[in-house]
């Protein structure tokens, strides 16, 4: 009897085991998998349809932006385009992706699901080059969370087209755009718009060679109408200031030392030709040279530029000197003409005193007589000068252009540089918000 009871006790305690092993927690449903969940949620099996856009036949998709500059570089005035590395995001919600059956709050996918999902159309208007990154991997980023929301990231290389007003360069300010366009779907599908904290995002260590990228930058909408309807169109205005530091050591301070260099002319003595006119020459040659390499990377625009009119100046100063001295060497010559004339007036003399007995020199100077032009230049000397004080009052006056020159010439470039630097640097210094966006 007592083994009996034993062997009762014993099955009682199985079953009651048993039967709470079968209501504890541990024995529900393992969770799914994460390729089930893929499956389930945008597979073959899922009723998703990536060619067609969310709220299909409904109210537009509204698609989120902001990019992140990873590097700004190669503005080139040749072909008025730049070139810029960025990080691309874009947000929508897509309600065919909310889930609740998997734990996580978002799910970051691998770069090939991006073929399974609905995308934007989105393109840079104004592009004229652009290539993807794949080293060592796609450089992509697709993410989907709980309620159906969906982060894409991209890595792009852009050369996008910049029209720039070179009218102040070297000292300009560029405002370069970048468009971002949809270009299938109209604003009844699609509406584009920036990210409301950090739209555009730059790289702290970011320097440009040339220029200094402001932090104020323009966000705006460009709506584009066109003859298939009316497309999303959102747009950043980059400002660039040109920072002349390469301009005033390459172009402008060898300028100004080779129109210094053609004053050294003035000091030097007249009578010195060889080496008054070998300095203006080798001045006048120089800086023509300059002048043809700052228009070397320039596009061929037809209006001026202010470089253009600063080495313009610069050789008509240094080819000024090289007439100034021509000036002084005609002037020291004008005593030999006279010279001349009196050898001349001498010769006339004794020929009409062959066929003329009479007429002396007092005669004709006198007026009583015939008088040919050359005497009548010679009698408008005053009396009683001799020939070389007739030649130094020419010396004079040639070494007196010498001496004024050394004081004008100076002086008018002084103020050339005074209204210069005031009209491009004060003046005409352009304000990067004058013209409002777009919208």
């Amino acid at each position: 009897f007592y083994i009996s009871c034993l062997r009762h006790l014993h099955w009682l305690t199985f079953v009651l085991v048993f039967g709470r092993e079968m209501k504890s927690p541990s024995s529900k449903a393992k969770p799914m998998s994460p390729s089930d969940f893929l499956d389930k949620l945008m597979g073959k099996t899922s009723g998703y349809d990536a060619r067609i856009r969310p709220n299909f036949k409904g109210p537009p998709v509204n698609v989120t932006c902001n990019i992140f500059i990873n590097s700004f570089g190669s503005v080139t005035e040749t072909t008025m385009d730049y070139r810029l590395n960025v990080f691309l995001r874009q947000q929508w919600n897509d309600p065919r992706l909310a889930y609740k059956e998997y734990p996580d709050d978002s799910l970051d996918l691998d770069p090939s699901m991006l073929d399974s999902i609905w995308k934007p159309d989105l393109f840079f208007a104004n592009e004229k080059g652009a290539n993807f990154h794949e080293v060592t991997t796609d450089n992509k980023l697709l993410r989907i969370f709980q309620n159906g929301n969906v982060l894409y990231s991209i890595r792009l290389t852009l050369i996008l087209s910049c029209a720039m007003d070179l009218k102040n360069f070297p000292m300009d300010i560029q405002t370069c755009t970048m468009q971002l366009e949809s270009f299938g779907y109209t604003m009844n599908d699609l509406i584009f718009q920036w990210l409301d904290n950090g739209p555009v995002q730059v790289a702290d260590d970011l320097m440009l060679p040339q220029f200094v990228l402001k932090e104020e930058k323009d966000l705006g909408y460009c709506t584009k109408h066109y003859n298939t309807g009316k497309f999303t169109c959102i747009e950043v205005k980059f400002h660039l200031e040109r920072q002349m530091g390469y301009y005033l050591i390459q172009m402008y301070i060898p300028s100004l030392l080779t129109v210094i260099l053609s004053w050294v002319s003035f000091w030097i003595n007249m009578d010195a030709a060889p080496a008054r006119v070998g300095l203006g020459i080798t001045t006048v040659l120089t800086m023509a040279t300059q002048s043809s390499g700052s228009r070397a990377s320039l596009p061929k625009v037809s209006y001026v530029k202010a470089i253009d009119i600063w080495m313009a100046v610069c050789l008509l100063f240094v080819f000024a000197a090289l007439l100034e001295y021509a000036a002084v060497n005609f002037v020291s010559r004008q005593h030999k003409e006279f010279f001349r004339l009196r050898r001349r007036l001498r010769e006339e003399q004794r020929q009409r005193d062959l066929f003329f007995p009479g007429y002396g020199l007092d005669t004709f100077l006198s007026g009583d007589g015939p008088l040919s032009e050359t005497a009548a230049i010679f009698a408008a000397l005053p009396p009683g000068h001799a020939l070389f004080e007739i030649r130094r009052r020419f010396i004079d006056r040639a070494k007196r252009i010498d001496t004024i020159s050394r004081a004008l010439f100076p002086l008018s470039f002084l103020i050339f540089n005074v209204f210069y630097w005031l009209t491009y640097k004060v003046l005409r210094h352009e304000d990067p918000h004058a013209n409002p966006s777009m919208t």
